[in-house]
């Protein structure tokens, strides 16, 4: 805003600038030829009533050839001007010629004490042909233009910065300053717990939004509240039935009856779990600690190695990260179990990349149709052709893994491997 005031500024004095030379310059122009030339007419007035031609103090002066010298660079706006006003006064003329020369400083003595010397001084010779009687020349001191008007026209310009700029820049930072503000608060906001309003400042308008900004948080956090409290009674819904259903199975006498319904118990906890953890995501109640990553992924893949599932990992030094710990297990344990299921193994690594690490787990199952990578990351999405259902899972696991990654500032990639299987990368940045 300051800047586009300044430029308009700027060029408004720069066209008053031009208005004011070019006024200045007809100015001096009407100047040095109106008086030469009624000084011109009135000698030849006075020559034709019988007086001498040379009064007026000297100023005009009859010659026979044009007195101008060829090399003086002549004048010829003076030239017309003049033709024009003796025109005017009705006097004939011939040529008339003109050129400024220049005379040497003029010395002073101011009683004997010190001598000064004046600036340069530029004169105007006129001359002017009457056919048959020869050449008048009239001499006249030619005005400088001089820095004057240009250190004038700076300090108006300066002036008006001041007045106007000042309060122009103190506008904008009184509305910028809570727009700035706004936007930092947009951009740390978060639906975890309760956060400060956004101080109300500013002109009405921005006060405004600021107002309504803050409302919004406070509706979007109210409806989340309730949203995590309607989740919590529906997993305790679900979860007491089943629980009820998990000890009625005892009585069941047949063993391989009463295992199936225990193992779909189980997968029915599970998905309540991983649908529950997905809805909550992005209100995480676990603060963010820095953790040895490297120890997390060996305990997550310890887990596995004690169901009897054939995971390796590849030892790696400490690796201390700043981040939830119990939601990086859940992803990394889900990357880890999709690989068992249907890789019958996995090949777990890390991998430093720049301001990253990356937790790589690779298997050598049937893989995924490159088309179809992406599709898997959609909640309750499953693969037909590439993922058996007798494995179970609803298609949440991928889902919740990238959620949870996108969520720690990282994500999660899946990648086909040369030879047959897939390879999967959850990268989380080092902070």
């Amino acid at each position: 805003m300051a800047l586009l005031v300044a430029v308009a500024l700027f060029v408004a004095q720069a066209v008053n600038f031009a208005l004011i030379v070019r006024d200045r310059s007809a100015s001096r122009l009407q100047q040095a030829s109106a008086i030469p030339a009624l000084r011109i007419a009135d000698a030849i007035g006075r020559e034709a009533g019988g007086q001498p031609i040379a009064g007026d103090r000297g100023r005009i002066r009859r010659v026979d050839t044009n007195p101008i010298p060829a090399d003086l660079p002549r004048r010829a706006d003076v030239a017309a001007a003049v033709r024009a006003n003796l025109a005017r006064m009705g006097v004939a003329a011939g040529q008339v010629d003109a050129a400024v020369i220049h005379l040497p400083p003029r010395a002073r003595d101011d009683g004997g004490m010190h001598t000064g010397r004046r600036g340069p001084r530029r004169m105007l010779l006129i001359a002017v042909e009457q056919p048959g009687h020869g050449w008048l020349v009239a001499r006249a001191f030619w005005p400088d233009a001089g820095p004057a008007i240009l250190w004038r026209l700076i300090a108006q310009t300066l002036v008006l910065y001041i007045v106007l700029l000042v309060p122009v820049l103190w506008l904008a930072r009184r509305i910028s300053r809570p727009l700035r503000a706004l936007t930092h608060d947009a951009q740390r906001f978060s639906l975890g717990g309760a956060a400060a309003p956004v101080l109300e400042a500013g002109p009405a308008d921005v006060r405004a939004v600021i107002a309504a900004y803050n409302a919004l948080g406070v509706r979007v956090r109210a409806m989340l509240d309730e949203k995590d409290r309607m989740l919590g009674a529906l997993g305790h819904d679900l979860r007491t039935p089943l629980a009820a259903l998990r000890v009625r199975i005892e009585s069941v006498e047949d063993e391989a009856d009463r295992a199936r319904m225990a193992d779909i118990i189980q997968e029915m906890n599970r998905t309540l779990d991983d649908i529950l953890s997905l809805a909550r995501l992005g209100r995480p109640s676990e603060p963010v600690t820095e953790v040895d990553l490297a120890a997390l992924v060996d305990a997550v893949v310890e887990d596995f190695r004690d169901l009897g599932h054939p995971v390796a990992f590849e030892e790696a030094d400490r690796l201390p990260v700043r981040l939830r710990p119990s939601l990086i297990r859940r992803a990394v344990r889900n990357l880890i179990e999709n690989a068992v299921k249907y890789g019958g193994g996995a090949e777990v690594t890390l991998a430093p990349r720049g301001g990253a690490v990356a937790v790589v787990v690779a298997d050598r199952g049937p893989g995924i149709p490159p088309d179809r990578l992406a599709d898997v990351f959609e909640p309750f999405t499953r693969l037909e052709n590439s993922r058996n259902r007798e494995t179970g899972g609803i298609g949440l696991g991928l889902a919740l893994a990238r959620a949870i990654a996108r969520e720690a500032g990282g994500d999660v990639s899946l990648a086909n491997r040369d030879g047959g299987g897939l390879e999967a990368v959850l990268t989380l940045p080092v902070r």
